[in-house]
């Protein structure tokens, strides 16, 4: 989240303004969340009205480099990709350009933030649902992916978003995710404020914690990127549990400031089954 030119009293006013409306979301149940999701960031962004989502100029040439960024995530599983989801995709500028890999392409989020003019592509297909329910056919998914989505997921919804995705992955299917390293967070506007997220990331992970979560789900192999590229040796698996158990024991500012040169993200894939890999 890029806060460049904002006052301290501007940042103060939008840490107030989401830890309150987080605060509610934490505090719901799985009944109300089904609408909260839906409403609380327009709740914010009209009471935030220099929230970076707002202000930020679209920049063709910052778009064409982020959907670069993440094909190359995905790039190990394209040949045998026919069917590719992503959840929360945001403006689709990702999903659009999968429907050059992709035989469909289905983005689901839980409303239609792709702009008036965008050009949808003839294998595109956008489902808008309620966060929970999602009318699709079990193994029907060969790749998943989702960018700086888990973290805004109220914790008691993880195990069945990650249940969700095991349902629809094939059985040679893969989920591929990106989402803020705990260890150097927080990453939402809590940043400035606190050492931990008080604002709508209202979980951030360690890899080794969302590796249990996954395996808990039903999920057979985990494996870490690292440098940009997927690390498929139980070798790398060791390494990253190591380094996170190492880091653990450090004092909260040490470890946060290590952190950031190492544990930026907690970026995965994870395979359904044990069949023989599909990525080289």
């Amino acid at each position: 989240m890029s806060n460049n030119h904002r006052t301290p009293e501007a940042l103060r006013r939008h840490y107030e303004v989401e830890r309150e409306l987080a605060q509610r979301l934490r505090n719901s149940t799985r009944a109300e969340r089904s609408t909260l999701y839906q409403t609380l960031y327009a709740e914010l962004f009209s009471r935030v009205p220099d929230h970076p989502r707002l202000t930020r100029r679209e920049d063709p040439e910052r778009t064409r480099r982020a959907v670069e960024a993440r094909l190359a995530l995905l790039r190990p599983f394209l040949a045998q990709t026919q069917t590719f989801l992503e959840m929360a995709p945001g403006d689709c500028a990702l999903a659009f350009a999968m429907c050059k890999h992709a035989r469909e392409v289905i983005a689901v989020d839980i409303s239609d933030q792709t702009a008036p003019t965008a050009c949808r592509p003839p294998n595109f297909k956008l489902v808008v649902y309620d966060g929970y329910h999602l009318d699709m056919p079990d193994q029907s998914v060969d790749l998943a992916f989702s960018y700086q989505f888990l973290e805004h997921l109220h914790p008691d919804d993880v195990s069945e978003h990650l249940q969700l995705i095991h349902r629809l992955l094939r059985p040679s299917g893969v989920y591929v995710m990106a989402t803020p390293h705990r260890f150097s967070g927080p990453h939402d506007i809590s940043a400035h404020f606190s050492d931990t997220p008080e604002g709508f990331h209202l979980r951030e992970w360690t890899y080794t914690e969302l590796r249990s979560a996954l395996h808990q789900s039903g999920f057979a192999r985990v494996r870490p990127y690292r440098a940009r590229r997927l690390r498929q040796s139980a070798f790398w698996d060791a390494l990253e549990r190591g380094a996170e158990w190492i880091m653990g024991y450090l004092p909260r500012t040490w470890q946060r400031r290590a952190s950031r040169r190492f544990f930026q993200s907690v970026t995965l894939a994870a395979w359904k089954s044990t069949l023989p890999q599909a990525a080289r």
